[in-house]
C-alpha cells in the first residue's frame, strides 16, 4: 500500500510561483510506471498536469509546458512540482498520483488559487 501526502498549495498572484510536494511512503505490490500531478478545477474533469517515469522521462500538459517543472527524488520518495508564471486558469485542486500497472494511488489534494 502506498500513501501520498500533498502539500505546498496556497494563494498567489498571477505571475507568481508555488512549489508542490508529494511525499510517498509504503510500498506498491506492483511496478510503478510513473508518478505525477493532476488537477481538477470546479466543474471540470481531473486532468493531467505532469508525470515523470522511474527513468526520469517527463510529460507535460500543453497548457503548462515551459512554466511547470516536475522532478523526482528517489531517495526521499518525493515528486516536487515547481510552478512558475502562474495564471488564474491554473486555479484548481492539485493531486499527486502514483500509477502502477493495476492501480492508481492518489494524494488528498492541495488547493492552488491564482488571483488576477
Amino acid at each position: 500500500q502506498v500513501q501520498l501526502v500533498d502539500s505546498g498549495g496556497g494563494l498567489v498572484q498571477a505571475g507568481g510561483s508555488l512549489r508542490l510536494s508529494c511525499s510517498a511512503s509504503g510500498r506498491s505490490a506492483f511496478s510503478i510506471v510513473n508518478m505525477g500531478w493532476y488537477r481538477q478545477a470546479p466543474g471540470k474533469q481531473r486532468e493531467l498536469v505532469a508525470t515523470i517515469t522511474t527513468g526520469g522521462i517527463t510529460n507535460y500538459a500543453d497548457s503548462v509546458k515551459g512554466r511547470f517543472t516536475i522532478s523526482r527524488d528517489n531517495a526521499k520518495g518525493t515528486v516536487p512540482l515547481q510552478m512558475n508564471a502562474l495564471k488564474p486558469e491554473d486555479t484548481a485542486v492539485y493531486y499527486c498520483n502514483v500509477h502502477t500497472l493495476v492501480h492508481d494511488y492518489w494524494g488528498q489534494g492541495t488547493q492552488v488559487t491564482v488571483s488576477s
